[in-house]
């Protein structure tokens, strides 16, 4: 098997567990505080244990899945 063959399906599997991670991730707000609404508590809320997991497991998905993209753009062209 060759990098070619075996790249789309780790993608799908890095796509299909940052959908995942996404999802499970909680809110700090709901939509009217993207758009200056909100509760107006104004307190700050910290990430802590398996929640912090999530998130830090989020982005290092984000960017492996960024460089499987670059990666197969080049081998493919």
């Amino acid at each position: 098997m060759t990098l070619a063959t075996i790249l789309p399906w780790i993608q799908m599997a890095v796509s299909i567990s940052l959908i995942a991670l996404i999802l499970f991730q909680r809110t700090e707000g709901g939509l009217g505080s993207a758009f200056g609404g909100g509760d107006g508590s104004g307190t700050r809320y910290t990430k802590r244990g398996a929640e912090k997991i999530l998130f830090v497991t989020t982005i290092i998905l984000a960017i492996l899945f960024g460089v499987l993209a670059v990666v197969s753009r080049l081998i493919n062209s």
